[in-house]
Formats: C-alpha cells, structure tokens, sequence
C-alpha cells in the first residue's frame, strides 16, 4: 500500500480537512494556515512528550519542526513533486513544557532542486527553538 502523500493531499489537510499523515496525529499537531511558503501551526504537548528530567525531549521538538516545514514547502511546489529532508539542524533557547506551543515554518529560499527552510517554536511567547533545514525537490 503507498501511503506516499502528493502535494494535493497536503493541501486536502490544509484546506478541506484532510486526515494528515500519522506523524502529525502521532505527535499531536494541528496544521493553522499553509500558503505561499508559510506555515502556522499549533502544537497540543502533553506528558507523552516529555522527559526523564520534566520537559520536552528535544528530538520532538524537532519533529514538530520538520513538520510545520514539509506544509510550508508543499505550498509551493507542483503536484508532480514530493521532497525529502537533506538536514535539520535544531536551536534550542529555553526547555518547553506541558502547554500549547507555537510553530511556525516557512521557506527562505526555494532554488530548482534545493529548498532552504526556517522554523520557530514559541510557547507563552518565549522562543524555545529555531530550526533550519534543507530540503531536495523530488520529481515525481
């Protein structure tokens, strides 16, 4: 079975109520707003998520990342493209906690194969992390 999602099925998600793909479920993540290479997300962490030490382990931190970034970048691409992650590279400012968290990707600069992207995590209006990642077009 291909569970591969094409762009429409990312814009389904975003506009008509799609059911995401199972990470986003898995992880808790809601999909806000998606257009012209931005992303706004919310993001429901509750104890699932955290730690030995009482916070949020960094590697969900960014997938929540990683996600908010692949709706920014399918904003922008034809039907008969997908993309895959080349690196992701996570900043952390502050631990995050149990809480609704802010997301926020976007694009910075899309090139015919290489896509960069930046991401920001916010919970009660404190930046927890930034995250930057290079993303290669795939055709189809």
């Amino acid at each position: 079975m291909d569970n591969k999602f094409k762009t429409s099925d990312f814009m389904k998600v975003i506009h008509a109520g799609g059911k995401p793909p199972n990470c986003d479920e898995t992880l808790n993540i809601k999909i806000n707003r998606a257009q012209d290479g931005v992303a706004q997300c919310t993001w429901v962490v509750d104890e699932r998520y955290l730690n030995g030490v009482g916070v949020v382990m960094g590697g969900f931190i960014s997938s929540a990342a990683d996600i908010a970034m692949a709706y920014a970048i399918s904003t922008l691409l034809e039907e008969n493209q997908s993309f895959a992650s080349i690196n992701l590279n996570t900043t952390f400012h502050r631990p995050l906690f149990v809480g609704d968290v802010h997301v926020e990707a976007r694009v910075e600069k899309k090139g015919k194969k290489i896509v960069y992207l930046i991401c920001e995590i916010v919970q009660n209006g404190k930046k927890v992390a930034n995250v930057d990642s290079s993303v290669i077009v795939l055709e189809n």
